[in-house]
């Protein structure tokens, strides 16, 4: 820790601006090991003093790493190495809950309950869920993790004649409404790019403004009735969704263009 701090190595003329030295020297350290996961750093006026740069430099470097999720700051407790996170690649094609694609990896599943509770249902409910005058919903929104790192915050709307008691979903949605024979055996999704707001951005260990996946599901009953309404925020750092495309019957290869 003393050498990656020390003052020696800095270039005024020709390594270019000394933020970006110092940055340069984290990163390779972050990259090598050298500094593990959770591993803390000084704070920023005791590294100005050991790399005699000022504050003003230190910080810049110190945000640069940040703001592209090497490093994270915790208020009140300090700068931190961030964990590294697998990328994972979720296939489109498969109707399956954050449980089974985990347990499907032999990953372990954690859920951060932020609210359950009923609910009279927003216009946005009413629309996406069916739902008729005086009929109510059950929310629940909480933050998946898995081995130890946040990924994913779901929010999930049900009708209360499907959910009656949100409290009923400890785990696995996906694996309660199979035990009451409410499962949806389809769904359309729709998946947008976003960028991470300061309390989301929070909830899942990553610098405002970082990159995301908002994906919106709608599942379906096999009697077309719809079951769930979920609006679910990825991390774009974690997550690459795959299609398989296959060719259209309409074009298949024994059509030829007409001469």
């Amino acid at each position: 820790m003393d050498m990656l701090f020390s003052a020696a190595g800095f270039d005024d003329a020709g390594s270019g601006p000394l933020y970006l030295q110092l940055q340069k020297r984290l990163a390779e350290a972050i990259s090598s090991g050298r500094l593990a996961a959770g591993d803390s750093l000084p704070a920023e006026r005791d590294m100005a003093s050991m790399t005699g740069l000022s504050r003003v430099t230190v910080r810049k470097a110190v945000q640069a790493l940040v703001a592209n999720g090497q490093l994270v700051q915790r208020r009140g407790s300090g700068t931190f190495v961030a964990p590294k996170v697998e990328r994972l690649e979720q296939a489109l094609s498969l109707l399956t809950s954050f449980t089974e694609d985990m347990a499907r990896r032999g990953k372990s599943v954690e859920s951060v309950w932020l609210s359950r509770q009923i609910a009279t249902p927003s216009p946005e409910e009413v629309m996406a869920l069916g739902l008729g005058i005086g009929d109510r919903v059950a929310r629940l929104e909480r933050v998946r993790r898995s081995d130890d790192v946040p990924l994913a915050i779901e929010r999930a709307s049900l009708s209360t004649a499907t959910l009656p008691d949100p409290a009923l979903v400890e785990t696995s949605l996906y694996a309660m409404l199979e035990s009451r024979g409410l499962r949806p055996v389809r769904a359309v999704q729709r998946i947008s790019a976003a960028n991470l707001s300061g309390r989301d951005a929070e909830l899942l260990g990553v610098p405002v403004g970082a990159a995301g996946l908002r994906i919106e599901r709608i599942g379906y009953l096999p009697s077309g009735r719809v079951v769930e309404f979920t609006r679910s925020l990825y991390r774009g750092d974690a997550y690459d969704f795959t299609v398989e495309l296959t060719l259209s019957p309409q074009s298949g290869p024994s059509e030829r263009t007409p001469t």
